[in-house]
This record gives C-alpha cells, sequence and structure tokens, in this order.
C-alpha cells in the first residue's frame, strides 16, 4: 500500500469515527481512534476526537490527559481547548476551564460550542446572566440558525413533517445540533414518544448540559414519561437561570400537581400568575388545585375570575359545572347562551358550554333540554377526539387471545414480587374514586390518583413495531427477567407518588384492559374491578367532558359497545385468573357499605377499620371528576339516574343488548 494510499485509508477512518461520536457512538468511536492514533501516535486531530470520545464516555482523567497532549501538538487547536475546558469543568477544575474558554472565545468568537461550553461553566460558577447572555452568543454563532428559525416557525404552526424535515437537514449536516436535537425532541412529544424525546434530549445534553432550551424540553419529556423527580430537579435548575420567566412557573406547578404536592403547585401556579397577570389558563389552573385541596370558595372565586378575565370562556363554565352542585344563576344560564354559535365557533370551546348548560339545565329538572344539550357538546367533542370502536373491540379479543391459560402458566413464579400495588379498575364514573377514598383511609394505604404508568409501559410496547400496533403480542414474546424489570421499574417510578404505608392505590379505570400485564409484570398486586348499572355508567360518562382520554365517551352506541368489551374481558380475567379481580358492585356498596367494605378489605389482606366507613371525613386531595362527591356521605340519589333521560338513552340500550340482563337484580 502506498503512504498516499495510508493516508486516505486513515482519513476515511477519521471521518467514520466523527461520524460516530457526533451520532453518539462514542464508544465505537473510541476503539476506532485507538487504532488511527496506533498507526499515526500525536497525530493532533484524531488524538482531539479521541479526547471528545472519552469525555461524552464520563472518562474525565484519561480525557484531560489527552485532549492536553493534543492542545500541546497544536496551541491554536480552538475545539481541542473547548473540549480540554469542558473536560476540566467536568474534574471540577473551573478556574483551569474558565481561563481556556476566555481565550478561545477571545481568538475564536464564531465557535459556537466554545460559547456553548463557556455558558454551562459559567452556569455552574454561578453567574447566570453571563451564562445566558454566552447562550445567546452560542445562538447567533450557529451557522445554521436561520434554518432553525424556519423549523421554530413551522412548529409552532403545528407544520410537523415540515419542522421535522429541516430539523433532520440541519442534523444531517452536524449530527450532534442542540436546537436540532430539542426540535426533533419536540416533535416526538406531540407525537406522545416522550421515551424518544428524552434519548434525543440527553444526547443534546452531551453537548450543552445546562442550556435553557434543552433543560425546558428534557424537563417536559420527562414529566410526559412520568420522571417526575427528574423532571422537578432538571426544572429547578432551570429557575436559577430563567426565574422570571412564567413558562418554568407552570411546568413546576404541574409537576408538583403530579407528584400531588398540590400546595407547592398552587404556589408555582400563583408565581406564574404574578409573571403574567393576564394569563387566564393560569387561573383556571389555580382553581383546579384548590378543588383539588378541596377549598371550595378558592376554586369557585378563581373559575369567576377566569369569566371576569375573559367572558366567553368555555372552560371556565364547564369547570363551575364541574364542581358538581354548583348552581349556574339565571343571569350566567343566559350568558352562556350568548356564547353559543350553532355549528360555528371553536369545536372545543363550543363542547365546554354545551356540557356545562347540559348540567345547568339538569340542575333546574329540564332534562329534555339538558339532553339536547349533552347531545350537542358530545358531537362537538367527537370532532376533535376520534376513536374507532371497531378498532377497540378487535385489540380487546387479541388481548383475551393472548393472555390464555398457557401464558400465565408458563409464566409462573416470573415477575416482580412487590405485593403494595393496589389497582381499581373499571369505567369512569363507576364508584372508583369512592372505593379509592375508601381504602385511603385505611392506615395502610397511600391514595394517590389515576397514574399513567402502566399506559404509558403499555404505549411503549405498542410503538415497538412500525404501526404502533405491536401490543398484546410483544408481550408473547417478552423474556421473564424483562417482565421483571418492568414491575421494578412501575414500583421505582410511583414510589415519589406515595408515602411511607406499605400499600398505595393506582385507580386508573382504563387498566382493565391490561389486568394480563398486571399479573405478569407484578403477580403480587391487588386488583379490585368497580362495576355500576351500565346504563347509569354509561350515561354519567356520557355527560362528563373529561379534560383528557376517555375518547370512547363521546357518542352513545360506542358507550354501549365499550361496555360490552368490558364486560368481555372482566369474563376472561375470572376465567384465566381465578380469584384475582375483586367485584364490587357500586350499588351494593352504597346500600351495604359495612358489609362490601369489609369485604374489600379483606381482599386487599388488610384488617378492618371504623376510618373507612367515615371516608368523607379524610383530608387528601383528590383530582378526579369525583372529587366533590367523595367528600360527601354515602348516597343513593345516583342509582337509575339514567331513567329521568330513558327515551333520550334509546341507543345506549340498543347497544348494550343483553348485556343488560346482567344487571336486572339491580334495576
Amino acid at each position: 500500500m502506498t503512504q498516499e494510499q495510508s493516508q486516505a485509508q486513515l482519513q476515511a477512518a477519521y471521518s467514520e469515527a466523527f461520524a460516530m461520536l457526533k451520532t453518539g457512538r462514542a464508544a465505537t468511536a473510541e476503539r476506532q481512534l485507538r487504532a488511527i492514533q496506533a498507526a499515526g501516535p500525536g497525530e493532533a486531530n484524531s488524538l482531539h476526537l479521541l479526547g471528545a470520545a472519552l469525555l461524552y464516555q464520563d472518562k474525565v482523567p484519561e480525557a484531560i490527559q489527552v485532549l492536553e497532549r493534543a492542545v500541546a501538538a497544536r496551541p491554536n487547536f480552538w475545539q481541542a481547548r473547548t473540549d480540554l475546558a469542558r473536560a476540566y469543568r467536568a474534574a471540577e477544575r473551573r478556574e483551569e476551564a474558565r481561563e481556556e474558554l476566555k481565550r478561545v472565545v477571545a481568538a475564536a468568537p464564531l465557535l459556537e460550542s466554545a460559547w456553548l461550553a463557556y455558558g454551562d461553566l459559567l452556569v455552574e460558577l454561578e453567574k447566570y446572566p453571563d451564562a445566558l447572555f454566552a447562550y445567546e452568543r452560542a445562538r447567533l454563532a450557529d451557522p445554521h440558525v436561520r434554518r432553525i428559525e424556519q423549523a421554530r416557525e413551522a412548529l409552532s404552526a403545528e407544520e410537523h413533517k415540515t419542522a421535522e424535515a429541516i430539523f433532520r437537514d440541519v442534523l444531517r449536516a452536524d449530527p450532534a445540533h442542540v436546537a436540532a436535537l430539542c426540535g426533533l425532541a419536540a416533535i416526538s412529544l406531540t407525537a406522545s414518544r416522550p421515551q424518544d424525546a428524552v434519548r434525543l434530549l440527553k444526547h443534546a445534553q452531551k453537548q450543552s448540559a445546562h442550556l435553557p432550551l434543552t433543560r425546558r424540553g428534557l424537563s417536559q419529556a420527562l414529566l410526559a414519561q412520568g420522571a417526575l423527580p427528574e423532571a422537578e430537579s432538571t426544572i429547578r435548575g432551570l429557575l436559577k437561570m430563567e426565574g422570571e420567566n412564567p413558562n418554568n412557573w407552570m411546568l413546576l406547578g404541574t409537576v408538583y400537581a403530579r407528584l400531588m404536592r398540590q400546595e407547592d403547585a398552587l404556589e408555582a401556579f400563583e408565581e406564574a400568575a404574578r409573571l403574567i397577570p393576564d394569563e387566564v389558563r393560569l387561573r383556571l389552573s389555580i382553581g383546579h388545585a384548590n378543588k383539588t385541596l378541596g377549598r371550595r370558595s378558592e376554586c369557585e372565586q378563581a373559575y369567576q375570575r377566569c369569566l371576569e378575565m375573559s367572558p366567553g370562556f368555555g372552560e371556565a363554565y364547564w369547570s363551575l359545572a364541574d364542581l358538581k352542585n354548583y348552581l349556574f344563576s339565571d343571569a350566567e344560564i343566559a350568558s352562556m347562551q350568548a356564547l353559543l354559535k350553532g355549528e360555528d365557533g371553536d369545536d372545543e370551546d363550543q363542547a365546554h358550554l354545551h356540557f356545562a348548560l347540559g348540567r345547568a339545565f339538569e340542575h333546574k329538572k329540564d332534562y329534555p333540554r339538558a339532553f339536547e344539550h349533552y347531545a350537542t357538546g358530545n358531537r362537538r367533542r367527537r370532532k376533535t377526539v376520534p376513536f374507532e370502536i371497531g378498532s377497540f373491540e378487535n385489540k380487546t379479543r387479541r388481548v383475551r387471545e393472548c393472555f390464555d391459560p398457557a401464558f400465565f402458566a408458563s409464566r409462573a413464579g416470573t415477575g416482580y414480587p412487590d405485593p403494595s400495588p393496589i389497582f381499581i379498575v373499571g369505567l369512569p364514573r363507576s364508584g372508583s374514586t369512592l372505593v379509592e377514598q375508601i381504602l385511603a383511609s385505611h392506615s395502610c394505604v397511600d391514595g394517590t390518583f389515576e397514574l399513567p404508568n402502566l399506559l404509558t409501559i403499555v404505549r411503549e410496547f405498542d410503538h415497538a413495531d412500525a404501526v404502533h400496533d405491536a401490543y398484546p403480542e410483544i408481550v408473547c414474546t417478552a423474556p421473564a427477567e424483562h417482565l421483571g424489570n418492568l414491575g421494578r421499574r412501575y414500583i421505582e417510578e410511583t414510589a415519589p407518588l406515595r408515602g411511607a404505608r406499605p400499600h398505595f392505590i393506582d385507580k386508573m379505570p382504563n387498566n382493565f384492559s391490561h389486568v394480563g400485564l398486571i399479573q405478569a409484570i407484578l403477580p403480587r398486586a391487588v386488583i379490585v374491578d368497580v362495576r355500576r348499572h351500565p346504563m347509569d355508567a354509561c350515561f354519567s360518562t356520557y355527560k362528563q367532558h373529561f379534560a383528557e382520554g376517555q375518547s370512547f365517551s363521546y357518542d352513545l352506541e360506542d358507550l354501549g359497545r365499550y361496555y360490552r368489551c368490558y364486560l368481555n374481558l372482566m369474563d376472561h380475567w375470572d376465567e384465566v385468573l381465578p380469584g384475582k379481580v375483586l367485584r364490587l358492585q357500586y350499588e351494593q356498596l352504597i346500600r351495604e357499605p359495612e358489609a362490601q367494605i369489609r369485604r374489600l378489605l379483606m381482599h386487599c389482606s388488610l384488617p378492618f377499620e371504623p376510618a373507612c366507613l367515615s371516608f368523607h371525613e379524610t383530608k387528601r386531595s383528590v383530582r378526579t371528576a369525583s372529587a366533590e362527591q367523595v367528600r360527601q356521605p354515602l348516597y343513593t340519589s345516583g342509582v337509575g339516574y339514567w331513567r329521568h333521560f330513558e327515551a333520550q338513552l334509546a341507543p345506549l340500550r340498543r347497544a348494550l343488548g343483553e348485556a343488560l340482563d346482567r344487571f336486572s337484580e339491580i334495576e
């Protein structure tokens, strides 16, 4: 081989290693760069890149040694000096890092990476205004700055394909471009792929540890993923730099609300409102936090303040209606009616108004008029949250076929054997919040809320194929060790949401579809199915505007077919996991509470405690649509309530069909 051929080969290997490092494959790049150094010891470019690869892997002492050799070989190698400063910072040799970076930005003021590194260092030196200045200099020095601005404009206009194309184009030129990685992460979040967003943002953090853009995106991704303590820590770091940014306070408030730290959430929302006093949705969040805390007066005042600020704000009217026993005045009803726009106007806003008017006329016992508004509200809401009941029926069939007796027999003794979770499943508006409140009144049980963690695991399984429909079959091929690890992950992720009691509640009703998965990953978990007469359960769901999820609930026929899927699946779990699930009938619970509560506690292996009978006196945060009702003693007025709307509910009755025969004794 000629010397020229040898040099060409080394250059190709160097380019390949450079690409590996830029895409985060630092260990592979390190191996290749060591081979290059063996062929040409002391060559400055490959020596620098080797040091950068070592730093990426947190091999800091060795990275410093290698980078110091690169700088000694070529003193004006500014990128090598930048990476050496980053290594000094990682080793907490901050003054040396600062001297290096001051030299670099003076000599090479258009080197973007040097300004990013300088910003990171200044954050750790708690010189936050100077850090923000450095980050802005980095943005302006970015050769792709105009393309990034175009992509962000497209993203703001919800032109996601255009934005993604630009971000990917930038990343082809620079695979470690921080702003482009953050942009792709934002698109992943809109597509409900938080794990992809976290991966992209962690890679971006390797280029700049404290850049506000990266920290903010990572906070949102961690929140979506359910990694709440890490999200809180990330936002806290962000607030040190941008304490006057209301978006950061809103994000922190949302994290605290998810952590059930409602007082802290309220404080964060109020701080955001101080910074932007005219933002009506912040007042709404303040109202929701007060509702969760059981502060009815403050809650109403916040919702009323929303209407003072924005008289046409339909969601504020619905929030008042959702207090269940709020009585609208004739003037308030007239105001809502004046805001109706027929088939025009924003679907979401008009839906809120119709649901609120339905509740208002229901309280006046004008049931036909109430139903007319509920029907219109549901029709408008369905436009914004489409649902294919046929797809759900097919998925239900596949779940039954996958989780058969052979599946459980082959996995006996596997999973993560933690006995602490108590899952409450069923349909919304069927008494699950009541049962949660009863159990949370026990000295051995922590109440939480509707935890998304299991559904996140299901979503990750689903996204394992190109059409995002790999679940449930993929579970059948999952190794036992992986299923056990998922159980451990669930316990670890939910730990920040509970106290020190030996048991905690996960009250996500939709988990009825995933009883088989629960058994596979957490075989000692307790499961309770709270069931209500289908006509009452479905109508109560139909007249509820859910903030998110429950997209099946906005059509009467879909509701009936969905309820039948629920019954079929619960029958299946009883067959393949006999005795696993306790069936608790809502109507029996309110008619004979002590007997049913004793039965419930026995299933949970808990001794009876009188506090469970006086559950309405338990002081705790409640976030669901039933928050107001569970703070009252038991009442029977909800049993058979659907009969006020019997004629209008004929489509529901037809869709339920023979399923109604199973409930003839409790009608």
